[in-house]
């Protein structure tokens, strides 16, 4: 977040004309009236995350409770009719459907993988590479931004986890445990898939962009992400080269 800011002062420094229109400040009462109506959807993050890290359910149960809780939140401020709750039904089967089938071949997979021994002879092979370990992750994360631009997210990651995973938590990486590689590693891919998104020559979501603003020509919405993009790559080096920067969190609460 603070480097996405910094990305937009910077750029506003460099082009001031793309700035929006100054506005008159929010007055107190606004502020307030504001901040009333936003409080029971801070409530349900505050109680989703609370439960999460205090143990009192697992992150899929925690997205259920934030789900109920927002579907509740719905039906009591009559922001919802039976029409409109069956036509958000229909889109969430379907994407269920979807995810449980992309798990279903993960399980096959994961199963043929087992029996051919495969992550077990890759991680052998980067063992023995000699190369610094650093270099085998960038050259996966390079990986993982190539095939992100033309594959959905939880398929990549279903698909190449359980071959790569085992690889980095067998290499030496700052001395950390194989816990920690493994968060480390997984909070890094899932920011880098993130990136290989917007990046060139495909970017999905460039394209998504595309399709909803029909009156801006490609090439200018490319030229726009590019300062997201070099942050965005500022980012992944930070993690990638001090590793403490994931993990704090995660030894503060442990």
């Amino acid at each position: 977040m603070i480097l996405y800011m910094a990305s937009i002062s910077i750029y506003l420094w460099l082009y001031p004309e793309h700035a929006p229109e100054k506005t008159s400040r929010a007055s107190r009462k606004e502020i307030v009236e504001a901040t009333l109506e936003a409080w029971p959807i801070a409530a349900i993050f505050l109680v989703m995350f609370t439960g999460i890290y205090s143990g009192w359910f697992t992150a899929t149960e925690g997205a259920a409770v934030g789900a109920s809780s927002t579907l509740l939140l719905a039906i009591v401020r009559r922001k919802i009719t039976w029409r409109s709750a069956l036509q958000g039904f229909l889109p969430a089967a379907q994407a269920s459907a979807m995810i449980y089938t992309m798990l279903l071949g993960a399980a096959m997979m994961n199963t043929a993988l087992a029996v051919s021994q495969i992550p077990t002879d890759l991680s052998a092979w980067a063992n023995s590479l000699d190369y610094h370990p650093l270099i085998i992750v960038g050259g996966f994360l390079i990986l993982f931004v190539i095939l992100s631009c033309v594959l959905d997210e939880l398929a990549m990651m279903l698909l190449l986890l359980p071959v790569v995973l085992p690889t980095i938590v067998g290499l030496d990486l700052f001395g950390l445990t194989a816990e920690y590689k493994a968060i480390w590693f997984g909070i890094l891919m899932l920011v880098v898939v993130s990136v290989g998104l917007i990046a060139p020559p495909v970017g999905l979501t460039v394209y998504v962009v595309a399709n909803i603003a029909k009156n801006v020509p490609i090439g200018e919405i490319y030229r726009g992400i590019m300062p997201f993009l070099l942050s965005d790559i500022v980012r992944v080096l930070l993690l990638l080269f001090f590793p403490i920067l994931t993990l704090f969190l995660v030894r503060f609460v442990s």
